[in-house]
């Protein structure tokens, strides 16, 4: 694992400390002094000792370009999960719909382990595809309705609409 500065370090402590204390308040409902107190003195100990471990972001996460494409991917993930849930339901509750099941690749622009997982996270939520391997840069997904086994079109079926946004955010 390469050495980080301290300046990468302290950056990367400043982000996990405020994602875990948005997750404490989240997890216990509650703006109240004592309750803040030691959820920031939790998650900054947490975050001290996990720097090297679990933190992929510097500070530049908080650019408030950066934050409206997470929002947006926000948007446009549940979006693709209402319209794969639909297309799963239909198929489960009409049987005679014919599928295609199988295994698509295709390559992705993302550099990023971290921006690939999301990737691969996104594909794997979305009912009907599931995200099977990743290899440096391609990714294998079982489909559960192949339209297409050439990997540009997989992509852009598939994967596009999430790539676009997180190429924007990594």
């Amino acid at each position: 694992m390469p050495t980080l500065t301290f300046s990468e370090k302290l950056s990367r402590f400043i982000v996990n400390s405020v994602f875990m204390m948005l997750v404490w308040i989240a997890f216990t409902s509650s703006f109240a002094t004592h309750e803040l107190i030691v959820g920031a003195l939790t998650s900054m100990i947490i975050s001290y000792l996990s720097i090297r471990l679990f933190t992929c972001c510097t500070i530049s996460i908080f650019n408030p370009v950066k934050i409206f494409y997470m929002i947006w991917y926000l948007f446009v993930f549940l979006w693709a999960l209402i319209n794969s849930n639909l297309d799963v339901a239909r198929r489960v509750l009409t049987p005679s719909l014919p599928i295609n099941p199988g295994i698509v690749k295709f390559k992705t622009k993302l550099t990023t382990n971290y921006s690939k997982m999301v990737l691969a996270n996104s594909i794997t939520l979305t009912p009907g595809t599931l995200t099977i391997d990743i290899v440096d840069d391609t990714f294998y997904i079982h489909w559960i309705d192949v339209k297409t086994t050439d990997p540009e079109k997989a992509f852009t079926d598939i994967a596009e609409q999430f790539e676009k946004i997180l190429l924007k955010i990594f």
